[in-house]
């Protein structure tokens, strides 16, 4: 009988306890970490959440990777976000781990190039302007896809205009 369906009680057990040390540690560090740990803001932070996926399956799965060297990856993860956390205000910086948010339409002109280069459809962009509750084009003021992969709708009566620091990126 092939190995892969043999059943262990001694590794069973092992697996629980190293799932339940791994669960409290991952609970521990996003703690300490913040509402960012999970957050969908940039690249950067999709690779970290990868990454703590990456580590997490490994050491529940794999025979190789002990609970402790799971936790010090984890502890190191955590880690490197907070540093790059702390050190975002620098430009260099900012501008390798974020995204810039992108304008799908401007003074009334839906963007087509910027469509494409986000690869966002017209029907993406109608569903978000339902979901905005927006019954006519011309309130619309600006269309923007967010850094974060979400779209963005301005809108409001035609006297109104938008703040300038609200759109400047």
């Amino acid at each position: 009988m092939d190995d892969s369906f043999k059943f262990s009680t001694d590794e069973s057990l092992s697996t629980i306890i190293t799932v339940i040390g791994i669960y409290i540690t991952l609970i521990m560090v996003t703690r300490l970490n913040g509402k960012r740990s999970f957050s969908k803001i940039s690249r950067f932070d999709i690779a970290m959440t990868v990454s703590i996926g990456s580590v997490l399956a490994t050491v529940i799965v794999s025979k190789s990777m002990t609970l402790q060297y799971a936790i010090l990856g984890l502890v190191i993860i955590y880690s490197l976000q907070m540093l790059v956390v702390a050190i975002r205000h620098w430009k260099p910086i900012q501008s390798l781990v974020d995204n810039k948010p992108t304008f799908l339409m401007k003074n009334g002109q839906l963007l087509r190039d910027n469509l494409k280069k986000c690869k966002v459809t017209e029907s993406d962009v109608k569903a978000k302007l339902r979901e905005a509750n927006v019954i006519r084009l011309s309130e619309v003021k600006a269309i923007i896809f967010e850094s974060t992969g979400d779209i963005s709708i301005l809108h409001g009566t035609d006297d109104k205009l938008i703040d300038d620091w609200i759109v400047d990126f």
